[in-house]
């Protein structure tokens, strides 16, 4: 039931720069009824680290492992299945752990960086605490895992930018004693490899300038060859071989508008099923049981995940996980190499949920965990689908996220926060979000769009935001401020705009572009000046430059655009008060976009507070700094956003 990481979306995705700042419902009232609000929840119970999260199963079903605080950073703990002693295998103090997997039985290995910089390295230990080894200790390096290679016990497939810091290259890695060997050499315009199921390197994606190639080869002995090119915009993206490693299974949106699940002949070099398509959204998540060697479901996201189910057996342990979960939604995180016992999540729009241990053999479903109990859903509010039409007549989908109490019946002239997501070719989907969920408990509404160029809506949406930064995007961000104002649940006169990265920029921009509709913004982590921001992109993006040019615009041939639309050109706009949080160490969005937007507007004497941390990147990831943060933040809001009744009502 593994879905292989598909590579190719990170070429379209390159900007998919998540901020790491890493369902009952509300009766009806009517106007004359009192507004039951929720209990004011601290900053540190929305903000801190979970108590246990990210649980894994070993292959064989013994034990489980986690993440849990240690010295307020998250650290990797296993325990016997079955009993109570926990052995703690990593002590890290600096940074959270960036992600883990089970190599083999006896063995873990994880993921870290320093400082926010996203040069990960990668290190492995024991299941006993013991053979700690840094594999990939290479300075100035990031490390990719390729494959993890189930079926091959004490070897991984990474890549590795040490040759070139531009391009990875892949290398075939020993677990256990560090030895390496490199697969394959990138000439330079390879994006991703991908291998069969046997563990041998045999697909590549290449990157010229606006045209993408698939390459293959037969055996790791054989030279690679392309098989097929498309512009960049037309997407046939390999998830995995079918079982006979003869041919691949494939994400594609070529001769149409919704990416559909079809396979792909390598002999023909062209797509001769279709397997699944939907008609309103791109099909993206494909996955496969390792085990039985079939395909078991597609995923797709409306207003929430949904699933296909082409296979019988996995149809029906989901119908059984919801019989006694279903009132959440439900994830499966991790499974035995038996395909016997599985980890499950449960998740909904008012609980970051809990993990449960599920046995297929005995039909037993067993509570693990709790992520977050000191959060009480009852108290939470609840969020829900909208959707607009932007002034060119394009649908809008979003989430609106009312006070708990509210509905969209009596919530009247209510201080609102404008959320627009980062990416910007990502988008907001359903679920806990603890930066809304803190918002709505202070009383604010907030609005969530998925603009123009949002994942998820087609090939037609994506491109109708190519170079279209600070222009039609940004009018679908106002378009949806003026729809709730007109719905009456947002007071004009008090509405604030925050995001991270590319929500950043937009904040910047609806400051700068449309002052008049903003009384406050918050910017995280976000574009300033796209100049700038094109010339110090971390140096792996640098291949895809042609087509970032195409997407946002060339500096050179698009400069008078690139003026109109950087706000840092536009800073004697901005009239309304602004706060700036800004990583040190961010690779993605440098600091200096942050500062030269600051050193504008302080010379001008705009009311800016800018935060800087030396020890973060692209957003705050550190428990302390995101506690300094957000009671900032929640400072700063209440200052522009609330009456002095309301201030004094949430103090």
């Amino acid at each position: 039931m593994k879905q292989k990481t598909n590579l190719l979306l990170m070429v379209i995705g390159v900007f998919v720069t998540s901020l790491f700042i890493g369902a009952c419902g509300n009766s009806e009232k009517n106007d004359k009824e009192e507004i039951v609000k929720a209990e004011k929840v601290t900053i540190e119970n929305f903000f801190k680290n979970p108590d246990k999260s990210g649980y894994k199963i070993s292959p064989n079903g013994k034990y489980y492992s986690y993440l849990a605080p240690y010295e307020k950073r998250m650290n990797i703990f296993v325990q016997e299945i079955g009993k109570e002693e926990v052995i703690q295998l990593t002590k890290e103090t600096e940074r959270d752990i960036t992600g883990y997997f089970w190599a083999n039985d006896e063995r873990i290995l994880f993921l870290k960086d320093s400082d926010g910089d996203e040069n990960y390295k990668l290190l492995g230990v024991n299941i006993d605490g013991s053979n700690l080894i840094a594999l990939t200790d290479f300075e100035g390096v990031r490390t990719q895992i390729i494959d993890d290679l189930k079926d091959i016990p004490n070897e991984v497939i990474v890549g590795l930018n040490k040759n070139n810091p531009r391009v990875f290259d892949p290398y075939r890695l020993n677990i256990e004693t560090g030895e390496i060997k490199q697969l394959a050499e990138n000439p330079g315009n390879i994006q991703g490899w991908m291998t069969d199921h046997n563990g041998q390197l045999r697909i590549a994606y290449q990157l010229d300038g606006l045209n993408t190639s698939i390459l293959y080869r037969e055996t790791e002995n054989d030279e690679f060859k392309i098989i097929l090119t498309t512009n960049y915009k037309e997407q046939m993206s390999p998830s995995f071989f079918t079982f006979d490693n003869k041919n691949l299974y494939c994400v594609s949106n070529l001769n149409r508008d919704k990416t559909a699940i079809v396979i792909f002949d390598i002999e023909k070099a062209e797509e001769t099923e279709v397997l699944y398509t939907n008609a309103d959204y791109d099909v993206g998540g494909l996955y496969y049981s390792r085990k039985r060697k079939v395909i078991t479901t597609a995923s797709f996201t409306s207003w929430k995940k949904e699933r296909y189910f082409f296979d019988k057996e996995i149809k029906k342990i989901f119908e059984r996980l919801q019989k006694d979960l279903g009132e959440y939604e439900i994830g499966i995180s991790g499974m035995t190499k038996d395909e016997t016992k599985f980890i499950v999540r449960t998740y909904s729009d008012r609980s970051l949920g809990a993990y449960y241990l599920y046995d297929k053999n005995t039909d037993e479903l067993t509570k693990i965990h709790d992520v977050s109990p000191w959060i009480d859903e009852n108290n939470m509010a609840e969020v829900k689908p909208i959707t607009y039409k932007s002034r060119d007549g394009l649908t809008i989908n979003g989430y609106l996220t009312l006070p708990k109490g509210y509905t969209m019946e009596t919530a009247k002239n209510l201080p609102t926060v404008i959320h627009p997501h980062g990416g910007p070719w990502a988008r907001d989907n359903w679920g806990f979000d603890k930066r809304v969920q803190f918002l709505a408990n202070r009383d604010y509404a907030v609005l969530q769009m998925n603009f123009r160029g949002s994942t998820g809506y087609g090939k037609k949406f994506m491109e109708a935001s190519f170079k279209q930064w600070g222009l039609t995007m940004q009018d679908d961000i106002t378009d949806g401020v003026n729809w709730l104002v007109e719905q009456g649940i947002a007071d004009k006169e008090r509405i604030g705009i925050m995001g991270g990265s590319y929500g950043g920029y937009a904040v910047l921009a609806g400051l700068a572009f449309t002052p008049d509709v903003y009384a406050c913004g918050v910017d995280i982590v976000g574009v300033s000046n796209l100049f700038t921001f094109m010339r110090t992109i971390p140096p792996y993006w640098k291949p895809m430059l042609t087509m970032m040019y195409d997407m946002v615009g060339d500096p050179v041939a698009d400069s008078l655009q690139f003026v109109a639309t950087s706000p840092a050109f536009h800073a004697d706009k901005i009239t309304a008060p602004l706060y700036v949080a800004q990583g040190a160490k961010d690779p993605r969005v440098n600091v200096n976009e942050s500062n030269q937007m600051v050193e504008a507007l302080k010379a001008r004497g705009v009311d800016v507070e800018y935060m800087v941390k030396e020890n973060e990147g692209h957003g705050f990831r550190n428990e302390e700094n995101r506690f300094e943060l957000w009671e900032a933040m929640e400072k700063f809001l209440a200052k522009h956003l609330l009456t002095e009744a309301e201030e004094d009502k949430a103090e």
